[in-house]
């Protein structure tokens, strides 16, 4: 059983999809929530479900590319449930176009929220638990877009790839302060996101959103994976039975990514 009781998990993105599950997870394993998102009302939907379980969890309205309202939300979350001592950087966008038509602000604005939010939230809660010297986990959610590169997501490819690498880069330079930093790479999901691409190709297909939502299950798995599935290993990688997995990129996409 996954132990998370008495830690206090933030976590981005928390609204919906891969974050709501994550939060639900997370909760299951006893840990309070945060549910931080930019959409106030899904955070506070995120927060209620988990409390109705008779789990704690706290909702904050924040936008992850704003370092100064992220900060706030931890100040928030110390306050009302205890020192964080786990982070979960879930909070991402796609915009789907050509990279020959891709424009600047799409691609910095995926910058800003896929990859430099992931650092100044990382950082954000590092320092924290490096002033308490209380140790902790930081799981940032990339994509087996990272490592595979799909076509017309080169904005988000590179972003994922980057916080793959930046996972690396954070282990290893916090390990000496006892914070561990592992990703998970999902894919074939059912989301809003992974819905939205269906869509988004459907268009240029002439196929139904439907056939190609099915063509984008797991091979070997049969099935879109849901949420929650994703948000146990992330569970999982926040607790104390991870303390040897360090600086990896896990795999959690049915098999589909074989490196």
């Amino acid at each position: 059983m996954i132990d998370l009781a008495g830690r206090v998990v933030v976590i981005t993105g928390a609204g919906r999809g891969i974050g709501r599950g994550t939060a639900i997870a997370v909760a299951e394993a006893g840990a309070g929530v945060v549910t931080l998102d930019r959409d106030e009302a899904l955070a506070q939907e995120a927060a209620a479900e988990i409390q109705e379980n008779g789990h704690r969890a706290i909702a904050v309205a924040a936008d992850v590319s704003e370092e100064k309202a992220v900060a706030r939300a931890f100040d928030r979350a110390e306050a009302e449930l205890g020192p964080v001592d786990g982070l979960v950087n879930n909070a991402g966008l796609l915009s789907m176009s050509p990279a020959l038509t891709t424009t600047a602000e799409d691609w910095e604005t995926q910058v800003a929220v896929n990859l430099t939010a992931v650092f100044s939230c990382s950082r954000l809660a590092a320092r924290r638990m490096i002033e308490r010297r209380s140790g902790g986990a930081i799981v940032n959610v990339a994509s087996n877009a990272g490592k595979v590169g799909y076509p017309d997501m080169a904005a988000y490819n590179a972003t994922k790839a980057g916080v793959i690498s930046l996972t690396r880069s954070l282990a290893a330079e916090w390990a000496e302060h006892g914070i561990n930093v592992n990703a998970v790479c999902p894919g074939g999901v059912e989301t809003a996101i992974l819905s939205d691409v269906a869509a988004w190709l459907a268009d240029k297909k002439g196929e139904s959103r439907e056939t190609l939502l099915e063509a984008m299950e797991p091979r070997q798995l049969g099935r879109l994976i849901q949420p929650i599935e994703v948000g146990r290993v992330i569970a999982f990688l926040l607790s104390e039975q991870a303390a040897i997995i360090r600086g990896q990129s896990i795999n959690v996409d049915g098999g589909d990514t074989p490196y």
